[in-house]
């Protein structure tokens, strides 16, 4: 077939691919067709539509994208560089995605039947038009494992590959643009990107009001649990834990009470990724932490409430109610009594030069008539022996989990760096006796892990094989990342960490 022949026929594929989809309609399919050729620079296709019961389209658009643009580059429409090909396949993709009005009107009508309706066509439609990377995203290993800590979950990234060499030169030399101004802002559906910003031609979002102000719904494109969900301000403000926090988590849930939602903490260190815009993250996903049980009953100050603190590494304190504004006023009273909390005895300060150090993690569900908020404490303060943070995950752990322990860490889902995938695998010969147990050169990238894998060594002894070796390493992942929530949680569960959460709580009223 000849490159024209070939081309025609990718392209009407992903034509009959979108109309299977539903993101577009039979009428419309020359339409689509045309703007397809133009992307392609031809100027007729080489032969006709083909009939669609003879032509697969498969449940993804990846393989039909990745063919297009091996298309392209055969043509040089496109340089053989990733970035290039993330481009053009945004663009392409783009140009069959329904039109953003299209999708609020849709929105709209699926809400009308319920708010779950809605959720489901959205959440399906991005995944539709590569939005959200269906197939990159089932590259991640993700697995569950018991710990002291109880089951928590753990997921290894390879959904974002790494930049090749000529990638990391060309963004050296690129100019700073500066729009869109983040990831998040408004700006972004229908933006072409370029080689340090991505394509978001098929990207859409919906409008909602949440206390009283603009803000938008959108999925995030490497998504890492189900439906997991992006809430952010129409604004491009920072990141802030107060009032209208608390008042926006009820107005969401009240217009979506299937989800979840919760926000990162708004201070460095505790705050997550992304600091420099408002917004929530949410989704329909059962956490490790929705399954941590109740540590210590308390006794509230408000009969309206129920309260308690759950068993879980991270400080959190459980406020129950049938009524959303009681459980705003006390979750209102809380954050400002720990604002200014210090207890010099566990190392919890409040300020130091008049740099705040206390903050909260909010977490919100609706269980049938209850309300669930969930309140974590976090404190970001440094020291000479943690300069990354006291209540952050220590040194000693850095060669499995170094980054912020952001709000989907706090719920006990991990989601670790893509190069454990191949430095664990490392390390297996060497327990399996395959490599002798000498410390690897230090430009090895197992030579980080050389000191834990010889304690897991002296504790379990040789593994007798490929397999054993594999589930001792996840085991030993899992325990990493239950130390870490340890490492940061404000309050220990010991005795003395009890007692101070017990004297910072009866401040408030609240008494075991």
């Amino acid at each position: 077939m000849t490159w024209e022949e070939r081309s025609t026929l990718a392209l009407d594929t992903l034509v009959l691919f979108a109309l299977r989809q539903h993101l577009i309609e039979e009428e419309d399919m020359p339409y689509y067709r045309n703007l397809l050729l133009d992307a392609m620079k031809m100027d007729a296709p080489a032969q006709d539509m083909p009939d669609p019961e003879t032509v697969r389209t498969g449940e993804t658009a990846t393989a039909i994208l990745e063919c297009i643009c091996d298309l392209a580059q055969e043509k040089g429409i496109i340089q053989p560089i990733a970035s290039d090909r993330d481009l053009f396949s945004g663009r392409i993709m783009g140009l069959v995605t329904p039109s953003p009005m299209e999708v609020r009107r849709q929105f709209r009508d699926h809400y009308a039947e319920s708010p779950e309706e809605a959720t489901d066509w959205f959440y399906q439609m991005c995944c539709a038009s590569d939005y959200i990377k269906v197939d990159a995203i089932a590259q991640n290993i993700r697995y569950f494992h018991e710990t002291d800590a109880g089951e928590l979950e753990i997921t290894i990234n390879l959904s974002k590959p790494e930049k090749d060499p000529r990638e990391i030169a060309r963004l050296k030399s690129m100019p700073s643009v500066g729009y869109p101004r983040c990831m998040l802002c408004i700006e972004n559906p229908g933006y072409a990107g370029r080689a340090n910003f991505p394509a978001r031609q098929n990207h859409r979002i919906v409008p909602l009001s949440l206390g009283g102000k603009r803000w938008y719904l959108q999925y995030s494109p490497y998504a890492y649990y189900h439906e997991h969900c992006i809430v952010f301000n129409h604004d491009h403000i920072p990141m802030k834990i107060d009032h209208g926090t608390f008042v926006r988590l009820f107005d969401f849930i009240s217009q979506f009470p299937h989800y979840f939602l919760g926000s990162n903490a708004d201070l460095p260190i505790v705050g997550g990724s992304i600091l420099n815009h408002d917004h929530f993250q949410g989704g329909r996903y059962t956490f490790p932490m929705d399954r941590a049980g109740v540590e210590m009953p308390l006794v509230s100050p408000d009969s309206r409430i129920q309260a308690a603190v759950l068993n879980w590494p991270m400080t959190t304190i459980e406020l129950s109610s049938t009524e959303s504004g009681p459980l705003t006023d006390a979750a209102d009273a809380m954050l400002a009594a720990w604002r200014t909390w210090t207890d010099e005895s566990l190392n919890i300060l409040a300020e130091t030069d008049g740099v705040p150090h206390n903050t909260i993690t909010p977490i919100l569900r609706r269980d049938g008539d209850m309300w669930k908020l969930r309140l974590v404490l976090r404190n970001n303060l440094t020291s000479d022996e943690h300069p990354l943070g006291i209540y952050h995950p220590h040194s000693e752990l850095h060669h499995i989990k170094k980054e912020n322990i952001g709000l989907i860490e706090v719920m006990g889902l991990f989601i670790l760096p893509g190069r454990l995938k191949s430095e664990l695998n490392g390390l297996i010969p060497y327990m399996t006796g395959e490599i002798p147990l000498e410390r690897p050169g230090a430009d090895s990238p197992e030579e980080k892990h050389f000191d834990w894998l010889m304690d897991i060594i002296r504790r379990d002894g040789m593994s007798k094989s490929v397999e054993e070796a594999e589930e001792k390493l996840h085991h030993e992942v899992a325990c990493v990342c239950a130390q870490v929530l340890r490492d940061s949680g404000v309050y220990k569960q010991d005795k003395e960490g009890r007692e101070g959460l017990l004297r910072f709580l009866s401040s408030l009223g609240y008494r075991k």
